[in-house]
């Protein structure tokens, strides 16, 4: 068993020591879906392994940074995810196999909780950068699926840039 002055040291992650990812994710590579990834526990769903980040036991949890005018591609996960919007406004949509989306703009201290399986994705519509925590429910959860094709296919490809 760990000691308490351990626990503290190995499970204390200050936000000047993230190191902002802007490659990510496999979309992130794309114009329209430039965004950085502070990991402070587990991976997310990048994939990557960042021996700053607290070792994820049962959830994940980032924080992005989401430039005026970018987003992430529609996408889903085998998990729930949680976008939780600490600064500026998002548009958070939904989307069904026949690609119509509904969307709601969020503001500081909302969030949505997007089921498993449900497409889902985030835009910054807005003149303001976001920052956002995601949360993802599993300590290791599968790479994203991409509604789009070609970026599924190279959805592992980021992990190359580690």
């Amino acid at each position: 068993m760990a000691t308490l002055e351990e626990l503290l040291r190995t499970r204390v992650a200050r936000f000047v020591d993230r190191q902002p990812d802007w490659d990510a994710f496999a979309d992130a590579r794309v114009e329209g879906y430039r965004r950085a990834q502070h990991r402070y526990i587990g991976s997310g769903a990048s994939g990557k392994t960042d021996a700053r980040a607290i070792p994820a036991e049962q959830f994940t949890l980032s924080v992005m940074f989401v430039p005026p005018g970018q987003g992430n591609a529609a996408h889903t996960h085998e998990v729930e995810e949680v976008f939780f919007v600490l600064q500026g406004y998002l548009t958070v949509f939904l989307e069904d196999e026949d690609g119509r989306q509904v969307s709601r703009k969020l503001g500081p201290w909302e969030c949505i909780a997007c089921p498993p399986g449900v497409i889902h994705g985030f835009q910054n519509d807005s003149l303001e950068p976001v920052y956002m925590q995601v949360m993802l429910g599993r300590g290791r959860p599968e790479a994203m699926g991409y509604a789009d094709d070609e970026l599924y296919r190279r959805r592992e490809a980021h992990l190359a840039a580690q």
